[in-house]
């Protein structure tokens, strides 16, 4: 870590020149990737160039390149695609095109490229680079510049931002895209499964991805397939019968239906592609099923962003101008990337390197390598399948006589079922008794806890809500009665999926050990919450789900506002005094202000934020959006800043109210969510079975753990999953307000109000790290 901090406002870009494009195949969240780059351009003094239609429009020149300003993407975040058109383009793979680009490019002093796409286009922007300075030295000798204005332009700087539905590329955890199609995957999914559900049947969808199986392995995860079959892991031959056995099994367990998800470039151990085609008429001939395949096709790409691609697209968007504006001449291309939840830059090539290399391990069938080079997060995605796909038979199972309870505890949380179904199979696959506990800690005390068997979470993966049922309930008034339903039930072991009250809860149970022995047993937390306030996790099960239902909602009312103009919406969020919601959710929707408890505000600001957006109603875009945290400000309610809006807008604008409320915890959970919840609960449940070996007294033929790490909370921390003893987090939580002290996405407000042009102060001293793939690979980061 930098000591001396690095700030935005000593970085100048006064006289430089941005070009920003997108290429090859389109993705959701690249509109919000090009805003980020145009605004932030623009708020640090630099010129922005669109050049449409990707490197054609760079070769052709003309009306292709032109100045950008910062109405010109107004209202383009919520939209799907690319604006500014993507092509693919034969020219620029010629020297000649490269030439007419590179003129094109000096004579509007262009000399910084932005370029959003695959692996091919940043390959081609990385050879571009390299040629530049001798295209110049051409250009020279043919008269079209002078040697002056050769000396002026003689670096070309170049960063690439990764935007591919199919996550394809090595060196970021996620690419611009994939989240959204994940969601129109999921979308088609939930709807399949109640048609196949009233027929019987089954059904074998067909997702992109002609190389990486990534799209069909998570949206296999997250709707709970019985096969996926992907090109990275070709199935063992037999894998037909095996198939047909699985398939066949399910129906027995009274299942209705069968879902099996395959990649477009699905192969075999030989090579040869396995269709959709193929397996259906395998199913039907050794089953006699009704079988349907359905061909998802461009569905993926198209449709509004999600929350998730327009945050990770506006990120890096803006990591891309500070990576723009502290190039120097020696540096190479670089991609900005995700890791964990952080920013990083990598070497382009290194990337590109990394990414042919999978390809090439796939050609000579050395499968397992291509696994491992895709990176930690499919790895861990392909581990968490198997381990919940295949139902061993109970010979097979390794016995642990050991109890283990699930409960939840708090508000419900999209997602919380997802956690569930996975910590009961994984605890089943080692051979654990599961319990489930209704009604939380109240439940507990009442005694209603019984045990869960594999079929009986069947399905689960996609519903809402909690369907163990939850409740705020506390334990400490009823630890004798917990207690004894712990020693009736012979309870060994907890897992507690749930909110602040799950958290509190488990500090409870902890200071309790030392007057009841029963507790004395492994207990792990998993956060699960829409307000994200848990100490000691960076994210929550269900706040993506939430920031989803604020972000659809946001966008209608945009809608709204722009057809009646002159129209200010003031939208109030959940979240407790935790500004996650309001803030990203804000990020988000493109809003003008987010007002949360962290960041204290006055009547001078609320003053401020009106004559913003009085300035704001001068322009072509006539409307505001304002979100309020619903404990920002005990005064300063959410019919007080409408009434001021109200008052002090007369004339200029009108505005409007809407609270959230409720629909913020409902609805079916993310693709993120299920996927989320599915592997965190997973890798809960094997640290459980490593503590009940660990703390089993073979002399007392029992369980006795006492220690601070037998009790600890899972959770995200920048890159990593981390187990962390309750304990030790209670210096980082602020009890009352139920937040923790400390808070990663506070440093994601400077980017909003960027954003939403407010000159602000922006610590960038996280940027700047080019770091080494191998090293990101050596590290070990249980990603997301």
């Amino acid at each position: 870590m930098p000591d001396t901090k690095k700030f935005i406002e000593n970085l100048s870009g006064a006289g430089k020149c941005i070009g920003v494009l997108t290429s090859g195949g389109d993705a959701q969240g690249m509109n919000a990737a090009v805003r980020a780059v145009v605004r932030m351009g623009i708020y640090v003094g630099a010129k922005v160039y669109f050049i449409h239609e990707g490197y054609q429009g760079m070769v052709d020149g003309g009306d292709n390149i032109k100045e950008a300003s910062w109405e010109s993407v107004s209202s383009m975040l919520q939209v799907g695609g690319t604006v500014i058109g993507s092509a693919r383009c034969k020219d620029f793979r010629t020297h000649e095109g490269r030439l007419h680009a590179a003129l094109n490019l000096v004579q509007r002093g262009i000399t910084n490229l932005c370029v959003i796409g695959g692996d091919g286009s940043l390959t081609g922007a990385n050879l571009f680079r390299e040629e530049w300075s001798g295209l110049l030295d051409e250009l020279v000798q043919s008269g079209e510049i002078s040697e002056e204005a050769s000396q002026i332009h003689s670096a070309l700087h170049i960063v690439g931002m990764v935007g591919s539905i199919d996550n394809d590329f090595c060196g970021t955890d996620m690419t611009i895209g994939t989240d959204s199609a994940l969601h129109r995957i999921i979308e088609v999914v939930d709807a399949i499964m109640t048609t196949a559900q009233s027929h019987q049947r089954t059904f074998v969808l067909e997702v992109m991805g002609r190389h990486c199986g990534y799209l069909a392995l998570v949206s296999a995860l997250a709707c709970g397939a019985d096969w996926v079959l992907i090109p990275e892991m070709p199935p063992k031959d037999g894998w037909e019968e095996q198939m047909c056995y699985k398939l066949s099994e399910n129906r027995a367990d009274k299942k209705r239906l069968n879902i099996i998800i395959v990649a477009e470039g699905a192969i075999d151990q030989s090579n040869k592609p396995i269709t959709t085609e193929l397996i259906k008429d395998l199913v039907v001939r050794c089953l006699g099923f009704d079988t349907r395949v359905t061909i998802l096709g461009h569905v993926q790409r198209g449709g509004t962003p999600s929350a998730f691609d327009r945050i990770l697209a506006s990120r890096m968007g803006v990591e891309a101008v500070l990576a723009l504006l502290e190039a120097s001449p020696g540096t190479p291309a670089c991609v900005v990337s995700l890791c964990g939840n952080q920013a990083v830059r990598v070497p382009l090539m290194e990337c590109v390197q990394m990414t042919q290399e999978v390809q090439k391990a796939m050609d000579e069938k050395r499968f397992e390598e291509a696994v491992r080079l895709r990176g930690r997060s499919f790895e861990n995605n392909l581990n968490t399948y198997k381990l919940l796909s295949h139902r061993k038979i109970d010979s097979e199972l390794p016995h642990s006589s050991f109890n283990v309870a699930v409960l939840n505890v708090g508000a419900p949380a999209a997602g919380m079922n997802a956690a569930v179904r996975s910590a009961v199979r994984v605890g089943i696959t080692e051979g654990h008794t599961m319990f489930a506990v209704s009604d939380g800690f109240e439940g507990f005390y009442k005694g209603q806890i019984k045990e869960i068997k594999w079929g009986d979470v069947g399905g689960w993966t996609g519903q809402g809500g909690s369907l163990l049922g939850t409740k705020r309930t506390l334990p400490a008034k009823h630890i004798d009665k917990i207690a004894e339903q712990m020693r009736i039930h012979n309870i060994n072991a907890l897992l507690v999926i749930g909110g602040f009250e799950a958290y509190l809860g488990l500090m409870e149970l902890q200071a309790a050990r030392s007057k009841h022995a029963e507790l004395c047993v492994p207990m792990v937390m998993v956060p699960a919450t829409v307000s994200n306030n848990i100490p000691g996790s960076d994210l929550s099960i269900g706040a993506d789900t939430a920031l989803n239902a604020i972000t659809d909602t946001c966008d209608r009312i945009k809608q709204s506002a722009s057809g009646t103009k002159r129209r200010v919406f003031i939208i109030e969020t959940m979240g407790g005094y935790c500004g996650y919601l309001a803030t990203v959710g804000g990020l988000a929707a493109g809003a003008d202000a987010a007002y949360i408890y962290e960041e204290p505000f006055d009547i001078r600001e609320l003053q401020s934020n009106v004559e913003h957006l009085t300035e704001k109603m001068k322009t072509s875009i006539q409307r505001g959006l304002v979100l309020r945290n619903e404990n920002c400000s005990e005064n300063y309610t959410t019919d007080f800043i409408y009434q001021l809006y109200n008052e002090e807008g007369k004339g200029v604008f009108d505005c409007r109210k809407n609270v959230l409320g409720h629909m913020q915890q409902g609805g079916a959970p993310s693709p993120f969510d299920r996927n989320f919840g599915t592997k965190i609960a997973a890798k809960a449940m094997q640290w459980i079975s490593k503590k009940l070996k660990e703390f089993y007294r073979e002399g007392k033929g029992r369980v006795f753990a006492n220690t601070e790490d037998s009790a600890c909370l899972l959770g995200m921390r920048r890159r990593a999953l981390v187990f962390q003893p309750v304990v030790q987090l209670k210096d980082e939580t602020d009890f009352v307000h139920r937040i923790p002290k400390e808070q990663w996405w506070l440093r994601l407000r400077p980017l909003m109000k960027i954003l939403a042009k407010y000159k602000t102060s922006y610590d960038v001293s996280d940027s700047g790290q080019l770091e080494h793939i191998v090293r990101l690979r050596a590290k070990d980061i249980s990603a997301i």
